[in-house]
């Protein structure tokens, strides 16, 4: 018998927007399922045993962490948000003259090493590890006018897909792009508008997961915002929906900023400036752009921290996180010691 072959055509999207990455994949009916790489679990958690992982540690350091889970939705889809909280001085938590910070991590369901990274990070914030050549002494000075809330895994039910082994999933449990579901440009849609990775809901923060988060960036305030992702190298600031940049000496400062990340951590590689400028692609409804244009997050921006640009484009998991520890533990060293630069900068960059 002739063998029999399925022709794939794939357009890869990352974090924000719809890379142009197109794969053709001939694969073999009998070999399908050699032809993507499954979970590396000595490298990754569950998404909720990451959680609980978390929760330990926060335990163990209760004069610095705290930890708090906010559900929302209906009685047909509910979502859980596990929240952490970085303080060295709890009477001071609430002292407006500090630098408030919000990080998101896992909003789009495959991007295992996003929620990775927040789990490394919480651990230098807790002092247990920390990446090589950090000093813990300048490291206490630089969070000691710094308020960190950090999201570790927004969307907890689209992981569980994942984790499940749906390896090309993004959306939640409901099939919502959640970085499409904020109210900024919402439901416009491009020529390359593919629903099963970018479907932006019925409505702007239709979903639990964006009003929990929206509720939060309102009541916290933060200065800083960065939302996390993977699927390639990339530093970017607003906008995502449009071409350029912000006017005026914040959106310069801004870029100054990335500029200077992009040495120290990407020797120059990743691609910077906005998200609809440096990749090519408009995105349209998508966190960062609401923090910037809607909660005037003075210094909003979008990480990407790793992708595969080999891949093929049916291994989706390989496409969008390491799967060796050698190329691990760069990612997780890289972007750590790239997070505590910034919470030295930020103070002087808002000045």
């Amino acid at each position: 018998m002739a063998a029999s072959f399925h022709l794939f055509f794939i357009i890869f999207l990352s974090g924000f927007a719809a890379f142009p990455i197109f794969s053709f994949v001939y694969a073999n009916a009998n070999t399908t399922q050699h032809s993507w790489t499954p979970i590396n679990h000595h490298l990754y958690h569950s998404g909720e045993g990451l959680i609980e992982k978390i929760k330990s540690l926060v335990h163990r350091h209760p004069d610095k962490l705290t930890v708090e889970t906010i559900q929302a939705g209906t009685k047909d889809y509910k979502a859980d948000i596990t929240v952490v909280t970085y303080c060295q001085n709890w009477e001071q938590s609430g002292d407006k003259s500090k630098l408030r910070i919000l990080l998101s991590f896992g909003q789009h369901a495959r991007e295992l090493i996003s929620s990775e990274l927040a789990l490394q990070i919480l651990s230098a914030l807790g002092e247990e590890q920390f990446p090589p050549e950090m000093d813990p002494a300048s490291l206490h000075d630089t969070l000691e006018n710094v308020v960190i809330k950090i999201v570790p895994v927004e969307n907890l039910n689209g992981r569980k897909i994942v984790d499940a082994g749906e390896l090309c999933e993004r959306r939640n449990g409901r099939g919502v792009d959640l970085n499409r579901n904020w109210a900024v440009d919402w439901g416009k849609k491009e020529k390359d508008y593919d629903p099963a990775e970018e479907y932006p809901g019925t409505a702007p923060f239709s979903e639990p997961e964006t009003q929990i988060m929206r509720e939060l960036a309102v009541s916290f305030n933060p200065h800083i915002w960065v939302n996390v992702h993977s699927g390639t190298d990339g530093l970017f600031m607003p906008y995502d929906h449009k071409k350029g940049t912000p006017d005026g000496l914040p959106s310069q400062r801004m870029r100054e900023l990335l500029d200077e990340l992009n040495v120290l951590y990407c020797s120059k590689r990743c691609l910077v400036g906005s998200g609809g400028t440096a990749v090519g692609y408009l995105a349209h409804g998508t966190a960062t752009d609401y923090m910037y244009e809607v909660v005037r997050v003075p210094m909003a921006f979008t990480f990407e921290i790793y992708g595969d640009d080999k891949a093929s484009g049916a291994d989706c998991f390989k496409m969008f996180n390491p799967i060796d520890q050698t190329t691990f533990k760069r990612v997780m060293d890289q972007w750590c010691a790239s997070f505590f630069t910034l919470f030295k900068l930020g103070p002087v960059c808002l000045m």
